[in-house]
């Protein structure tokens, strides 16, 4: 929740909540009214601050072996709503996003392909950012664990933990998996010691690494855990954590001698520092200022701690394991909270490039769109479980919410303003709902979304607006305002008011699903009237300060959710849809050729089999 502001902090700039460098997310403006009481000095100002608190969350820097697959822009979707939300609330958000670039297989990949290292991460290092770009994410900091920054990061973090004598030399034989990164426990291990994850055999290796002393920190994890319930979740990945903290836990190797491609030792060049205990240090490196001398504790100053990792199951022990003891070693503060989602399945099994089995996010957007793909990933997998892709069922959702429920909703209500009232509003929204139960109904609905996406439930949250979207169908299709305007009179002039009410839950479901569909709420913005930077100062959160004789007062207020914002003699855009409907595409295979076909999805079956992404 955004802290309490004083008149006097407004003047501060740095209070002010903070936007990505995208054009699109500029600094919201200060907006100021006079009190309407004359007895009483009163300021309201539609930016909410928190005293200069950051609220940093990440994904995982994605590993550049191979190009981005669905389940790490899932991820990186989940993690751009929690953004836009907690911007919403007037966060100064600090998202952080990038790419793990060291390791054997980067160095692999880049040999298999002929190139170098270097270039190899090059490639899919921007193959990231303009898939990130294709989503709509507006992620604050993409660090690259081959920047210089993020090296010298590193290396001191690596002298931190060091000098406190939690890193010693010593001879290591076991079964590595290769995709993992890992050395693995036989006991974790399926037949011919074939890695569960990737279902390959581990290599036998011996040779001499550096070690992390992680079981030093086995009591201090165990009571941290305790202590904060909440560091976990779900909270059954919480219960996985600590079965693997009681279970005992080993020292791991932070170092290889047999990879080049990687940043080396700062006391023996000879080895190279372990993929993991490189790329967690990108969550802080992010945080330094491009302009500054790469130091640790500059860059947390900069915001951390962390307020959220979201990550994937399959990395949750690296997160809520190997990293807090490596904070605790190093003198610094533990993230505040490690979300694990789950996957999303092919054929029961974990999609991912090693496997072969993904789904690709580019053909996904180019296909349908993103605020399809954002909308469908987010309303259908519940968010910490696993979930399912299938073409049919993402058509089938996509239509019914985003074009009938939500598009058409506003398409035909500005059809009838159109044609009745010349495409103006008679009245205040707030005048028009008086006494009406209708209004009451659709702010509960924003306090049960508001609710869910604090709560990271983004399917709930998308259920709670999809529900109002719903209310507002029924309220038309029970007033049926066409039928009051042929009557004229006072039946006429009540239709035109249940039009600014219609439109009024149309403006307040373009805020309440910004966080799922930015590019979706800013067409329905555009079609009320609003310009872009008017969509680009709304807000979930506003505050109202006043003064009297001796002291000074706030009050926490519903921003731009709340009902009352569209004005009497407001002129609507021309009504166009705002979301087309998806056609679904079937596709005959004659002689081992491929014919598109296109049909309406309505009553019409799939002929392709089930698809299935995977995070």
């Amino acid at each position: 929740m955004a802290a309490r502001m004083n008149t006097l902090s407004l003047l501060n700039p740095s209070h002010v909540s903070l936007r990505p460098r995208d054009s699109r997310f500029s600094h919201r403006p200060l907006r100021f009214y006079s009190s309407p009481n004359p007895n009483r000095r009163a300021l309201f100002c539609t930016c909410s601050t928190t005293n200069g608190e950051s609220f940093v969350l990440t994904t995982p820097l994605y590993y550049v072996n191979a190009p981005p697959h669905m389940g790490s822009a899932y991820t990186t979707i989940a993690a751009d709503a929690v953004a836009r939300f907690q911007r919403l609330l007037g966060k100064k958000v600090i998202f952080i996003t990038g790419t793990d670039e060291h390791g054997e297989k980067i160095a692999a990949a880049a040999m298999a392909q002929g190139s170098t290292p270097l270039d190899h991460c090059n490639v899919i290092s921007q193959a990231y950012k303009t898939l990130w770009k294709d989503l709509d994410i507006s992620y604050d900091k993409f660090i690259r664990t081959t920047d210089s920054k993020h090296e010298a990061i590193v290396k001191e973090f690596y002298s931190r933990v060091l000098a406190k004598g939690d890193i010693y030399q010593a001879d290591y034989e076991g079964l590595y998996c290769v995709n993992c990164e890992e050395y693995k426990d036989e006991k974790e291990l399926l037949e011919n010691n074939c890695c569960p994850v990737h279902l390959k055999p581990c290599d036998s290796r011996k040779e001499e690494n550096y070690f992390f002393a992680l079981s030093k920190y086995q009591k201090s994890l165990e009571e941290a855990l305790n202590k904060n319930p909440n560091f976990v979740q779900p909270s059954f990945r919480l219960n996985e954590v600590q079965s693997w903290v009681k279970g005992g836990l080993r020292d791991f190797s932070i170092s290889r001698a047999s990879v080049d491609w990687g940043i080396p030792i700062p006391n023996d060049r000879s080895q190279t520092i372990y993929v993991w205990f490189d790329a967690l240090l990108g969550y802080i490196s992010a945080l330094s200022d491009e302009q500054e001398q790469p130091d640790l504790l500059n860059a947390v100053s900069s915001g951390w701690p962390a307020a959220l990792h979201l990550i994937g199951k399959d990395i949750l022990r690296f997160h809520a394991v190997y990293w807090p003891a490596m904070l605790m070693s190093a003198g610094l503060s533990l993230p505040k909270m490690v979300f694990g989602h789950g996957f999303l399945t092919k054929d029961g099994m974990k999609m991912g490039k090693s496997l072969g089995n993904t789904l690709e996010p580019n053909e996904l957007v180019h296909r349908f769109g993103t605020d399809a793909v954002r909308y469908f990933f987010l309303r259908e997998v519940e968010f910490g479980s696993d979930g399912d892709y299938s073409e049919e069922r993402f058509i089938n959702i996509v239509n019914a919410h985003l074009a009938n429920t939500i598009g058409n909703l506003l398409n035909r209500t500005l059809g009838l303003l159109k044609k009745n009232c010349q495409s103006t509003l008679v009245v205040d929204s707030t005048t028009a709902a008086e006494g009406n139960e209708f209004k009451d109904n659709v702010e509960k609905l924003v306090d049960k979304a508001r609710m869910h996406y604090e709560n990271l439930s983004l399917s709930s949250a998308c259920e709670a607006v999809l529900e109002i979207g719903n209310v507002g169908n029924f309220y038309m299709d029970e007033r049926a305002p066409w039928s009051l305007f042929k009557q004229g009179g006072t039946a006429s002039e009540a239709a035109a008011k249940d039009l600014v009410i219609i439109l009024e839950t149309a403006r307040i479901i373009a805020i309440a699903l910004l966080p799922v569909t930015p590019s979706l709420s800013w067409r329905i913005y555009e079609q009320l009237g609003y310009s872009r930077d008017q969509f680009d100062a709304a807000t979930w959160v506003s505050f109202f300060f006043h003064t009297d004789a001796s002291t000074t007062h706030h009050q926490h207020l519903m921003g731009d959710t709340k009902w009352g914002g569209l004005k009497g003699g407001q002129v609507m855009a021309q009504p166009k849809p705002v979301f087309a409907r998806i056609e679904n595409q079937t596709e005959d295979v004659d002689k081992g050729v491929a014919v598109g076909k296109t049909m309406k999805s309505k009553g019409k079956k799939m002929k392709q089999a089930q698809q299935v992404a995977g995070a």
